[in-house]
């Protein structure tokens, strides 16, 4: 398709793709994805090509591709899986990006004992995102761990969710995985399971870990859960300026929580669940801090 040539066309000119290098072989399976669908347009003459293509890029398929074999084989399905899986993970954050990036009126939802600001804002494609703000007494290193490379043991400080389960690594900065939800009688919108990807990126001095829902990986619905969906979630670490022990913690927040059992969840239970939500793993994350030493 138009849309996966797009992407795949970034991940092989390197645009914000440094994590390429740690996955063998993806960048021989993105050039043949690549070589695929413009080897037919380019016989057909590059008025063919569409026009966000760069001109180089078009010229240079045009003169080398006499001289590129046609692949031995088809692309490998779980490596077309893995590209999709990163794609989707770097169409998340480019999103991000652009949300933080934008000169946005939050309004102040809730203000947290630990200094932490919860606000909203009603976006274009999204709706109603949420975003918490706080500063935390520990390096961003620390927190890279215990929110990406330590994923699966957040249930054990988080009461709010009952299992993370990494269901595949893609390289060392995408994952996929299953959440629960923990059941609780206080839960205004009942138990839950989400199935996302989640995506690790450096850029300068910062750590961005993003998570958008797939439904490239099957898995069955968990019983007395309902699959929900992460529209986009992103939290943003950045050393505090003149003091890079502690760490700016940003979390933006969307997602589609689905129908409930009973039907429809009211917009306003919503905006009531997302933040609390937030401000929940928010005081988790802290008391855990405390007890936790950096090494």
């Amino acid at each position: 398709s138009h849309n996966m040539l797009q992407a795949t066309l970034k991940l092989c000119c390197g645009i914000a793709h440094d994590h390429l290098r740690h996955l063998p072989g993806l960048k021989i399976t993105a050039a043949a994805a690549i070589q695929k669908e413009v080897r037919g347009l380019v016989v057909r003459g590059s008025h063919h090509l569409p026009s966000k293509i760069p001109h180089y890029f078009q010229r240079l398929m045009e003169t080398k591709m006499a001289t590129c074999p046609e692949p031995a084989r088809d692309i490998s399905p779980s490596s077309s899986v893995h590209l999709s899986y990163i794609t989707q993970g770097e169409t998340a954050l480019q999103r991000a990006l652009s949300i933080l990036q934008q000169d946005t009126s939050w309004q102040t939802e809730t203000t947290l004992d630990a200094g932490a600001v919860v606000s909203s804002a009603t976006l274009p494609g999204l709706g109603k995102v949420f975003r918490a703000e706080v500063v935390l007494a520990v390096p961003v290193a620390q927190l890279h761990r215990e929110l990406f490379e330590k994923l699966e043991q957040m249930p054990q400080w988080n009461p709010t969710l009952s299992q993370v389960k990494v269901l595949q690594h893609v390289g060392t900065d995408t994952l996929v995985t299953h959440e629960v939800t923990a059941p609780s009688p206080c839960n205004l919108v009942g138990q839950r399971d989400f199935v996302s990807v989640r995506h690790c990126r450096r850029r300068e001095m910062a750590i961005y870990l993003v998570g958008t829902a797939t439904h490239i990986e099957p898995l069955p619905l968990q019983e007395g859960c309902i699959r929900a969906e992460t529209q986009l979630s992103c939290i943003v670490l950045q050393p505090l300026a003149g003091n890079p022990g502690h760490t700016h913690f940003t979390w933006l927040l969307s997602i589609d929580l689905k129908a409930s059992a009973t039907g429809w969840i009211p917009a306003s239970v919503v905006n009531r669940v997302l933040p609390q939500s937030q401000a929940d793993f928010i005081k988790h994350l802290c008391q855990h801090l405390s007890t936790t030493t950096c090494p």
